[in-house]
């Protein structure tokens, strides 16, 4: 398993689809629920994207843009828009209001305005982001980032666009997955975009010796890794694997990986209510909960049952 796809499994597409109609100027179209990440794509027009916080940014024909919350955003036909704005949100989409071809206030081409020159298509899918897996992936990106058109993005928008014309059995499941793929090659390409800051871990797992070290932390984190154990499986000698490793992603290995265990193991404590502390040990590669319990709170700033029961909603019960 490599870096990117542990952050990103956990984010998925569920009935996340509340935006497929066209558009005819004015618009303003207010996604008021703030969600941790927004895939937003164009296709056949133009408008702008105004965020709740920074500078507004031009979406073009077959461009996609990803937001992320917890700010809200406004998709608008221009700066300025004469628009009054409507709110959307994740009940924009229920049946009654017509299901995935159309939502609540949004208007065909021909409705208003001449319709002519005008209109944009736009496909909206909000993605509820939950864990601290994930959350790494989201503190690795801006508040708004963009990923020009072509690539295999294309090939995916052609199948998405095609599935949010029509409504037919099965139909959101095909859509989600649509998203999920739309998602990972938008990231994929702005990670990889010349001349971008992105975090270390991206540009170290395509490293031959960093990435194959961290693919094996990542596939068995319970493991009793050395650097040494680390290195022998690498290739490499203890001294090479170290520095290598420190130089590229900016910590030593077993740093590293302790950091990635008390990731696992937070969302662990939060997911699964009935394991206690010492199988969440277990799992993330403690055989002395104790010892697992001085790492959690070095790390995370609080023991694990404290972290548990500052993180369970309101009503649960905590072990």
């Amino acid at each position: 398993m490599d870096v990117f796809s542990d952050l990103i499994r956990g984010v998925r597409a569920n009935g996340s689809l509340f935006g497929s109609s066209t558009l005819s100027a004015p618009w303003a179209l207010h996604f008021v629920d703030g969600a941790p990440l927004t895939l937003c794509t164009v296709l056949d027009g133009e408008g702008w994207i105004v965020p709740e916080y920074g500078p507004p940014e031009r979406l073009r024909d077959r461009e996609t843009i990803v937001v992320r919350g917890p700010g809200t955003f406004t998709f608008v036909d221009e700066v300025g828009t004469r628009a009054e704005p409507i709110a959307c949100g994740e009940h924009c989409a229920v049946p009654e209001e017509g299901g995935t071809r159309h939502r609540l206030g949004w208007h065909d081409v021909g409705c208003g305005g001449d319709g002519v020159g005008e209109g944009a298509t736009l496909i909206v899918g909000a993605y509820p982001v939950r864990g601290e897996i994930s959350r790494r992936l989201l503190d690795a990106l801006p508040v708004v980032l963009r990923a020009e058109g072509g690539g295999t993005g294309d090939a995916v928008l052609d199948h998405l666009a095609a599935e949010a014309a029509v409504d037919t059995p099965g139909q959101q499941v095909v859509l989600d997955r649509l998203l999920d793929w739309m998602l990972v090659c938008t990231l994929r390409e702005w990670f990889d975009r010349p001349g971008g800051e992105r975090p270390a871990w991206w540009a170290a797992q395509r490293d031959p010796v960093v990435g194959d070290a961290l693919r094996l932390l990542h596939a068995e984190p319970a493991a009793p890794w050395t650097v040494a154990a680390l290195a022998e499986r690498t290739g490499v000698s203890r001294s090479t694997l170290a520095k290598r490793f420190a130089d590229l992603v900016g910590e030593p290995p077993l740093t590293y990986l302790t950091r990635w265990r008390m990731t696992l193991a937070a969302d662990l404590l939060v997911d699964q209510e009935d394991a206690t502390v010492a199988d969440v040990a277990r799992t993330v590669g403690y055989s002395d909960p104790f010892g697992f319990s001085a790492a959690f709170k070095r790390v995370r700033g609080a023991n694990p049952s404290d972290f548990r029961r500052g993180a369970a909603p309101v009503g649960a019960t905590t072990a």
